[in-house]
């Protein structure tokens, strides 16, 4: 332990700098825990990493909120664009206090924290080791590398693992490393993804302008692309309209603030364009710069493309394009949905490319309406989700404390 508070001064001093160069003070004191309200009010805390963890996380945290209506939820994420993303769902929401055990201390004890839940890979041992309520981590993540690591802090590693009530990893690998180190069988759940119990959300819904620009049979969707990526979207998009006159592409970077450097790609090579964060509408290309909107496009599109697979990124989440019933198109970089893309591709519910060629010929092979939806159906049947979302809850809603306990 005297290690891990050594390393971890040195990593807050670091945070601490640079997010007072770019956020302000109001960050800093987020990240150095002052600001809280110290009304007695008891407050279930949740952390999630950033955006795409907590957006995973929706389905859990609408449920809970309707379940436990007496224990209102604080989110803590560790960039802006996480906390705006709460604030959107209704939530509380602030920067993650820095895993200083004074800085912890203070946080737990101003917002009255009643009970802990931190997703994916966010197990930060002074605030589980401080919690004077339940810990419980959802859809945790553990790689063989980190796994590695933690095993030259054997007996770190086994104190924070046995302090976790209730602990569901993402996958049957983590699973087993999280028990090699420590984590108690009576903690272990049954796997969970997070990601595959993803639902549309209700109130994000395209308006009438919007649809009639962008009719779905005729649009197509690049989603959380990466700097490398647009340039064989632009390309697949120029030699596929040639086929399918009328065609119409959104692009959604993965990171907006990008979206200066997109903008000029796109008219470099001769095509109209709108901006989404200036309003505009009607273009044959939507430059989607924004966040927080990603379920408008999925509406919006029958085939969708799945960023970061043609870079070395992994790729992101294809459960959310499939709930919306989206003809799925990635390419061979799936790292980290190995297992998801491995089923669709099995049920041949998403096609694999390699190239903007490739990419064309995709987007050609599916311009009818009628094989864009049973694709998106195939693409929906093989990503049906192993774990209950109503089981999980059960689970978790057990672990918390009783009503009559809240403050």
């Amino acid at each position: 332990m005297l290690l891990y508070r050594f390393l971890i001064s040195i990593f807050a001093s670091v945070v601490l700098v640079s997010t007072g160069l770019r956020e302000g003070r109001s960050a800093v004191a987020a990240r150095l825990g002052i600001g809280g309200p110290r009304n007695g009010q008891a407050r279930l805390w949740l952390h999630a990493a950033s955006n795409g963890e907590l957006a995973s996380a929706r389905p859990v945290i609408e449920a809970l909120r309707k379940a436990r209506p007496d224990l209102p939820i604080l989110v803590t994420c560790n960039t802006e664009t996480g906390c705006d993303l709460a604030r959107k769902m209704g939530l509380e929401a602030r920067l993650a206090p820095l895993d200083l055990r004074w800085i912890v201390a203070r946080f737990l004890r101003d917002w009255q924290v009643a009970a802990h839940i931190t997703l994916e890979s966010e197990i930060w041992p002074n605030r589980i080791l401080r919690m004077p309520g339940p810990v419980i981590v959802l859809g945790a993540r553990l790689t063989e590398r980190s796994a590695r690591s933690w095993q030259r802090l054997p007996a770190l590693a086994r104190t924070l693992l046995s302090r976790i009530d209730y602990l569901s990893a993402q996958d049957n690998n983590s699973r087993a490393r999280l028990l090699g180190l420590g984590l108690p069988e009576a903690a272990a759940g049954p796997v969970t993804d997070l990601k595959a119990l993803y639902t549309p959300p209700q109130d994000l819904m395209p308006d009438a302008d919007l649809m009639a620009a962008y009719p779905r049979a005729r649009t197509w969707l690049a989603a959380s692309t990466h700097e490398g990526e647009e340039e064989t979207v632009i390309a697949a998009h120029l030699k596929a309209r040639t086929a399918e006159p009328g065609l119409r592409l959104i692009l959604a970077p993965r990171h907006p603030a990008r979206g200066d450097k997109v903008a000029a790609l796109l008219q470099g090579a001769g095509l109209e364009i709108a901006r989404r964060s200036r309003g505009e509408i009607g273009a044959e290309v939507l430059l989607a710069d924004t966040m927080g909107e990603m379920a408008l496009w999925y509406r919006l599109a029958g085939r969708v493309f799945i960023g970061g697979t043609l870079t070395d990124r992994g790729g992101h989440t294809p459960f959310e394009p499939a709930a919306f019933g989206a003809a799925l198109l990635h390419g061979t970089d799936v790292a980290n949905f190995a297992r998801p893309f491995a089923q669709l591709d099995k049920a041949g519910a998403a096609r694999r490319i390699a190239d903007a060629d490739g990419l064309a010929e995709a987007l050609t092979a599916l311009g009818d309406p009628a094989d864009q939806v049973r694709q998106g159906q195939a693409a929906q049947q093989a990503l049906q989700p192993e774990a209950d979302l109503d089981a999980l809850l059960a689970a978790i809603l057990q672990r918390l404390p009783e009503r009559s306990g809240m403050a």
